[in-house]
């Protein structure tokens, strides 16, 4: 395997209740977790499967890493022209910086 490969993995001395889906095993002080990204985004249009409402800074949606999930609010929208806008409607594309409510392994 390499990194960020999916796989199957027996820990002896676990409980299953003390893990859970989305946690990641790494080798000590080789990841840093983080709450807070920027990422930039193109947001699918209600025919593309997607949103058919705009959203506004604020707007705390659910982000899906990997194999885990986890609410985030969003602080700003960057445009392409790379002005502060403060409304995203579906088909835009945008640069976005996110806060997360717990840190997770992103790069």
């Amino acid at each position: 395997t390499v990194a960020g490969d999916n796989v199957g993995v027996l820990l002896r001395g676990i409980q299953k209740d003390e893990i859970q889906r989305g946690m990641v095993i790494a080798a000590p002080n080789s990841i840093e977790p983080h709450t807070k990204f920027e990422a930039q985004v193109y947001v699918l249009t209600k025919d593309e499967g997607g949103r058919h409402t705009p959203f506004f800074p604020g707007y705390r949606p659910q982000f899906y890493v990997r194999t885990t999930d986890v609410t985030g609010k969003i602080e700003n929208f960057t445009a392409d022209d790379g002005s502060e806008t403060k409304m995203v409607i579906p088909g835009d594309r945008v640069k976005m910086v996110v806060e997360l409510i717990q840190p997770i392994a992103i790069e």
